[in-house]
């Protein structure tokens, strides 16, 4: 579809995939007085990024489930195998998350602990600043990522109905430079070799939430290659959240199916679309787990991470996949 400036437009939502995000999401647009309050609870906000550089996997988000605000960061040395995390918690509806992006300046600070976003107005550079001071369990994490909007791949941008519920997302791959520093460990991202993938959410969720989901990204000679796939509950008809992406363009996909290759945390995957145009496996090297209960709320979560192999099909050609950095996780909740 053409890009719209909102999402919702007179009441009315739109679904289906879109050219670029729409300037403007906001969900709640489409209710008004008790309902869009009601609705306002089933509602989840979050804006993480995946990212890749040749010796570290990491990963941080900021998100909101209206009951309870929290964010998590995590950094993994693959020569040590070392795992480095921190999380803090904030009160269900604070973060604000813009409707905008561009433009837009959102931000977790709690004490001793602070991840900002900043991202551009117009073509330039999203930046990403950590601040998270050290604890008993993992070192400062300091330093700032610039992303460059510019050389991103194209988006990935859908509205969808879901069974029980809504979805929003939109995805892009853009090129990392800057530093991240891992207690006296001081890691460069190179704008001409890293990357970070956005994730960003606006859904309605059902209560009871399931999902398998990966992507990863790569470098090629002209330009951006990469996936991200998922498998949930779906309605007839509607739009998944899973592409191809190739440089210049962002690929419909669908009908994705994920087997576990063998038992144990860390076996790998396969992810395989039906019209084979996406099969790849996924050899994890680390897992994170997030486990909570909280009454009738509650979330039992992973995500691996490791490397990608196999093919992307495009339409103009195949693209191999060999290392690719990336992750896949699992979702079970009560939301």
């Amino acid at each position: 579809m053409p890009d719209p400036d909102s999402l919702v437009d007179g009441g009315v939502r739109r679904y289906g995939r879109f050219a670029a995000r729409p300037a403007s999401v906001n969900p709640l647009d489409e209710f008004t007085g008790l309902t869009r309050q009601l609705r306002r609870l089933r509602l989840k906000e979050w804006i993480g990024f995946t990212l890749v550089h040749p010796d570290w996997y990491s990963s941080l988000i900021m998100q909101d489930a209206q009951y309870l605000a929290s964010s998590e960061m995590y950094a993994y040395d693959r020569r040590t195998g070392a795992l480095y995390q921190h999380a803090a918690n904030g009160r269900g509806g604070s973060l604000a998350m813009p409707d905008r992006l561009a433009g837009s300046h959102c931000s977790f600070r709690r004490p001793e602990y602070r991840l900002e976003y900043d991202f551009a107005a117009g073509p330039g550079r999203h930046t990403l600043r950590f601040d998270i001071a050290a604890r008993q369990t993992a070192p400062a994490f300091q330093g700032e990522l610039e992303l460059d909007v510019r050389h991103a791949s194209a988006p990935l941008s859908v509205s969808s109905r879901l069974p029980g519920g809504r979805l929003y997302t939109h995805k892009a791959i853009f090129p990392a430079a800057g530093e991240l520093r891992v207690g006296d460990q001081q890691i460069t991202f190179d704008g001409a070799r890293d990357l970070a993938i956005i994730d960003e959410h606006k859904s309605m969720l059902p209560y009871r939430t399931t999902w398998l989901w990966g992507t990863f990204a790569l470098r090629e000679g002209d330009g951006i290659a990469g996936a991200n796939f998922v498998d949930r509950p779906e309605s007839p008809g509607q739009e998944e959240e899973s592409c191809l992406w190739t440089p210049g363009a962002c690929e419909p996909l669908s009908d994705i199916e994920f087997r576990q290759q063998g038992a144990g945390s860390l076996a790998p995957w396969q992810m395989i679309s039906r019209d084979g145009r996406l099969d790849v496996t996924f050899e994890p090297e680390g897992r994170k787990q997030v486990r909570h209960q909280l009454g009738v709320f509650a979330i039992d979560y992973f995500q691996l991470f490791g490397h990608y192999r196999g093919t992307l099909r495009g339409a103009d050609r195949s693209h191999e996949v060999e290392g690719a950095h990336g992750v896949c996780e699992s979702m079970n909740a009560r939301l």
